[in-house]
């Protein structure tokens, strides 16, 4: 029996009304190619993510930036922790860092930490770093996981260039943060993206913490603070997300958010350092 680069030609392989070998084995390759996407993505939606939030003292925070940009960062990796994005506030009255690390879990973030913590080379620069002083003066700490409907972070390779985020925070009514989910899921995330903006990861609180039932903190990325303004004015008069809003509202009794400050918004630039940009 004659044969190709693909081997023999079988009998069920001849004849245009028969199944084409060649099409089969594209839809199979297809096939996983899916069921690999998607346990990716499951195994994405377990990690433990940490945002976290550093006070620096009047005047410090260019050191601290200096001592993550050329130690810190370095050794987070070491011990088994993984940097996804580092930022300052747009406007930065407070001297804040922001950022947001990832983990398999509770037990390796903390074996993460405590082998960061003991490390010589941390306890040698964070020792030089404060010869004249302590850089930090409170730290903020907020555990998350991701919610079934968020994209998450691109890799660094990914990242766009010169771009304006914004860290969202939605605090529901009692009961609501589910009614929240769903109309992000089914309506909100697909409406940014039709006015522009990019969704990032998307998390509600880890259990344990004040706030679990009832917060949502998302990310966005703009390509600059202008274009934000008009994304935001034209996703406010998209007559789909009026009608959305209305309806989950309607269904709801009322706003799903508490008013008047359910929603708070923080514009974001990313440091020089950051894996996203």
């Amino acid at each position: 029996m004659a044969g190709d680069k693909w081997g023999p030609r079988f009998p069920f392989a001849m004849g245009p009304a028969l199944v084409n070998v060649r099409a089969m084995l594209k839809a199979i390759a297809a096939c996983c190619l899916a069921v690999g996407l998607s346990l990716s993505a499951s195994a994405q939606d377990k990690l433990l993510y940490e945002l976290r939030t550093y006070h620096a003292e009047p005047g410090k925070l260019e050191a601290l930036l200096t001592r993550f940009r050329d130690h810190t960062c370095k050794l987070f990796e070491k011990h088994g922790m993984t940097n996804v994005g580092y930022w300052v506030p747009v406007e930065n009255k407070d001297n804040l860092l922001i950022y947001l690390l990832s983990y398999p879990d509770k037990a390796a973030r903390d074996a993460s930490w405590k082998g960061f913590g003991s490390d010589p080379e941390w306890k040698k620069a964070a020792a030089a770093s404060e010869a004249n002083g302590k850089l930090v003066g409170k730290i903020d700490e907020l555990y998350l996981n991701s919610t079934d409907f968020s994209p998450g972070f691109p890799g660094p390779a990914n990242s766009g260039a010169d771009r304006v985020f914004e860290m969202r925070t939605y605090t529901t009514r009692d009961g609501l943060l589910p009614a929240l989910h769903k109309r992000f899921a089914d309506h909100t995330i697909k409406l940014f993206e039709k006015h522009g903006m990019t969704n990032l990861g998307y998390f509600k609180l880890s259990e344990g913490q004040p706030g679990v039932e009832n917060k949502l903190l998302y990310f966005l990325a703009h390509k600059d603070s202008d274009t934000a303004t008009k994304s935001w004015a034209d996703f406010r008069a998209d007559p789909v997300w009026v009608a959305a809003k209305k309806a989950s509202e309607d269904a709801n009794g009322g706003s799903l958010t508490v008013l008047p400050d359910g929603v708070k918004s923080v514009f974001l630039k990313p440091v020089d350092f950051s894996p996203v940009k």
